[in-house]
C-alpha cells in the first residue's frame, strides 16, 4: 500500500491529483503530497479488504460483499431479495458526528442501494434505516422506486427532493458526498449541492412526521452515528470511500 492509501486518494480529489506527469525529481507519491494536506482525509476502504467493516448488527461483513479491482461490491448472484443470502447492510467500524464523506457509486441496471449515516447500531434497532438517514442510490431509469418522489438517486430518502438531478447513466460512476457539520446537512453529487437542510430543528421534526420514518422513535435524532452501505438486492460497487472529521 503506497503512502496510505495512494496518499488518501490525492487528498480526496480521489485520485485527480495523480494525473500530475512523473519526471525524475518527482514520483507519483510526491505529487500527490504537493496537491494537498492528506492527512485531514481517512481512508474507510483500503481497497483490498474490508477492514473497518462489519455486518450491521455484529460479526463480519457478509460474504456477498466482495472487493476486487479496488472496488468494494455487493453480488447479488445468490440474492432473491435484499438483505437476505449472504449479504446485509455493512457499517463502519466507526463512529463518526461532524464529517465530510466521500465515495464513488456504480449501480447495476434496475438496481438500489443507499449511503446511510449518523447509523446508530444498537439491538433495540433491526435495520441501518431504523435510525440514519439515507442518500438514494438508483437506477432511476430502471428501479420503480425512481417513480416515487424523493426517492431518486441523490435525495435524502423520503424526505427531501434533490434540487437538480445530477445522477450519471448505469454503469458510470457517480461521485457522492455528505456533509454534517454542527447540525447543517449537504447531499453533493457529482459536484453538485443537491440537497441541504438543517437537522433536528423543529422543520425538521415535521418533515419526519410527513415520512414513512414517522413511526420510527429512533430516526434522525443521533448526532454521531457510524455510515452504512446498503443491501437492497442489487449489484452495486463503490469506490475511493473517505471521511474527513470536521
Amino acid at each position: 500500500m503506497k503512502k496510505s492509501y495512494l496518499a488518501t486518494l490525492a487528498a480526496a480529489g480521489l485520485l485527480a491529483a495523480c494525473s500530475a506527469p512523473k519526471t525524475e525529481e518527482t514520483t507519483t507519491e510526491d505529487t500527490v503530497a504537493v496537491a494537498a494536506p492528506m492527512e485531514e482525509w481517512i481512508p474507510l476502504f483500503d481497497g483490498q479488504t474490508l477492514n473497518g467493516w462489519s455486518k450491521y448488527g455484529g460479526g463480519e461483513a457478509g460474504k456477498g460483499w466482495k472487493v476486487e479491482n479496488g472496488e468494494l461490491y455487493l453480488d447479488a448472484a445468490n440474492k432473491e431479495s435484499w438483505q437476505d443470502g449472504d449479504g446485509g447492510d455493512i457499517v463502519t467500524n466507526e463512529e463518526f458526528e461532524n464529517f465530510h464523506f466521500k465515495t464513488e457509486w456504480k449501480i447495476s441496471p434496475n438496481g438500489n442501494s443507499g449511503i446511510i449515516f449518523l447509523v446508530h447500531e444498537s439491538p433495540e434497532f433491526e435495520n441501518t434505516y431504523n435510525t440514519g438517514l439515507e442518500m438514494q442510490v438508483l437506477d432511476n431509469d430502471g428501479h420503480p422506486d425512481a417513480k416515487i418522489v424523493s426517492h431518486r438517486a441523490g435525495d435524502l430518502y423520503d424526505l427531501i427532493v434533490s434540487s437538480q438531478e445530477t445522477v450519471k447513466p448505469v454503469g458510470e460512476w457517480n461521485q457522492a458526498e455528505v456533509i454534517v457539520n454542527q447540525g447543517k446537512l449537504d447531499l453533493i453529487l457529482n459536484g453538485v449541492t443537491v440537497v441541504s437542510t438543517t437537522l433536528w430543528t423543529p422543520e425538521w421534526e415535521a418533515l419526519v412526521a410527513d415520512s414513512k420514518f414517522k413511526d420510527m422513535p429512533g430516526f434522525g435524532k443521533y448526532k454521531k452515528g457510524k455510515i452504512a452501505l446498503q443491501d437492497h438486492g442489487d449489484v452495486v460497487h463503490y469506490r475511493n470511500i473517505v471521511i474527513k472529521k470536521l
